[in-house]
């Protein structure tokens, strides 16, 4: 078989510590990164472009950042929305109010301004967890969503609170194509996954799972649980925060609250808990099915005319009957499962 590592030897450190020490995983990731940014753009359709490669990529994004604070560290956030809305109106801000602002820029200080929101929110991790804190950060949810209406100064004053977002400018090229908002998603993105890929790899990643594992024993062993905890709030708040900016000047072109509702909270912890817990790849993949789900259920309804409110409530009921299925069958998601096909292409045909 072609997936085999047999003769490739680790002769360093540093090889040994690749993120991907199979030399077919990185060709595999060579290639698909090729075909990511070089042909995706030349030959996809804009309604490809804009309707499910944009949303894909962002929701990704926001599962990333869900995944660092429930799947690794292990605090449960029904608030990833409101991280979200409180990166892409500062980003709209910062854009609006200091002259020159760079676009990427307004993106990384919408993140940070979500990341600080996320510390103050996250305080009371160290004294509740489970069930308490989820509903902490739900009251997140509720706080930022009523602030960003009641408080005119985060619209400029606008009269309807739907504010159009500034067009993206980037190095003086105006990207208003699908195919410049797609590479401009998928860079960003890109560049996340791989700072997240090595952070979970890291002293700091190894502290979060020691947290999420047992956190009296990670606090015996000399491991500070605020410090912890916060930073894990912290790096999850600042990812939801780029995909909110993301979200509203690359995918919805406006900024408003009411796109990130509380549905919206729940569906990025579905995609963390489809795609798998503690798993990259598991984000990429839950974000997958739940942006696909919709339009493959649209598509068989459209077959067998089904009206559109059958149609809605059939997706509500496949989303949750997915859930409790892989609760049941494989806790650990999509990601278990590809991880499990790969263990038995390297040993293919010897039995498992």
């Amino acid at each position: 078989m072609l997936y085999r590592e047999a003769g490739q030897f680790k002769t360093s450190y540093a090889t040994d510590g690749q993120i991907f020490p199979i030399r077919q995983d990185r060709i595999g990731i060579a290639i698909l990164l090729l075909i990511a940014f070089v042909l995706i753009p030349q030959f996809a359709t804009p309604y490809l472009l804009s309707a499910i490669l944009v949303p894909f990529l962002i929701f990704s994004l926001a599962a990333l950042g869900q995944n660092i604070l429930t799947g690794y560290a292990g605090q449960v956030s029904l608030g990833s929305a409101a991280f979200m809305a409180v990166g892409a109106f500062s980003a709209y801000n910062f854009v609006l109010r200091v002259p020159g602002m760079p676009i990427l820029v307004a993106f990384i200080l919408g993140g940070v301004c979500a990341a600080a929101v996320g510390i103050v929110f996250g305080l009371p991790s160290l004294r509740v967890r489970g069930f308490y804190l989820s509903a902490s950060t739900l009251a997140t949810q509720f706080f930022v969503v009523w602030a960003l209406t009641k408080i005119r100064w985060f619209t400029n004053y606008s009269s309807s609170g739907v504010i159009t977002a500034q067009q993206i400018n980037l190095l003086g090229y105006h990207f208003d194509t699908p195919e410049l908002k797609y590479l401009l998603v998928l860079g960003v993105v890109s560049v996340l996954a791989l700072a997240a890929k090595n952070m979970v790899r890291s002293n700091i990643g190894r502290c979060w799972m020691a947290i999420r594992d047992m956190d009296v024993a990670a606090e015996v062993i000399g491991i500070r649980q605020l410090h912890t905890k916060l930073l894990a709030f912290a790096v999850s708040s600042f990812f939801c925060g780029v995909a909110g900016a993301l979200y509203a000047y690359a995918y919805l072109g406006t900024v408003e609250p009411e796109a990130y509702s509380l549905d919206l909270s729940f569906r990025i912890l579905f995609m963390v808990m489809i795609g798998g817990l503690g798993s990259i790849l598991g984000s990429f993949l839950g974000a997958g099915f739940i942006v696909l789900l919709p339009i493959v259920l649209n598509y068989l309804a459209h077959m067998l005319r089904i009206s559109t409110a059958v149609a809605s409530n059939v997706e509500l009921m496949v989303f949750g009957a997915m859930i409790i299925f892989f609760l049941i069958v494989e806790p650990l998601g999509l990601a278990r499962l590809w991880q499990i096909a790969k263990e038995k292409l390297r040993l293919w045909p010897f039995p498992h």
